[in-house]
């Protein structure tokens, strides 16, 4: 059984490790300071471009699962090379793998918002 922290002293020590995880990715992945930064122009530009709740919300949201999906990518890279850093077919297959949700968010994220800005703009 484990032992430990319990109540509110997990969920103040989860939450430090929460942002100590995001500090390291910050310092360490160039994409996520990108997609920061993106989040960063975007953000603002959503209370412009929306014109309901719902579509602010379908505005705002990939946005942070861009931000959600890089850390996991940027966590699964970690791992394999920490595991070793010479040339394998799994290690390759799982960055590039890892990476692949990356892409797909950006799609989503121009999907959304040009539908969206079309529609409200057109």
């Amino acid at each position: 059984m484990k032992t430990g922290k319990t109540g509110f002293a997990r969920l103040f020590a989860a939450t430090g490790y929460s942002i100590r995880g995001i500090k390291a990715c910050w310092q360490h992945e160039a994409a996520f300071r990108q997609e920061v930064a993106l989040t960063l122009v975007l953000f603002p530009a959503s209370f412009f471009i929306a014109k309901s709740t719902i579509q602010w919300l379908l505005l705002v949201s990939p946005l942070f699962l861009l931000l959600m999906v890089e850390m996991l990518n940027s966590a699964i890279e970690a791992i394999v090379d920490r595991i070793g850093a010479e040339q394998h077919e799994l290690s390759g297959r799982a960055k590039d793998i890892a990476s692949a949700p990356v892409m797909l968010c950006l799609f989503l994220i121009a999907i959304i918002w040009g539908v969206i800005a079309w529609t409200n703009f057109s």
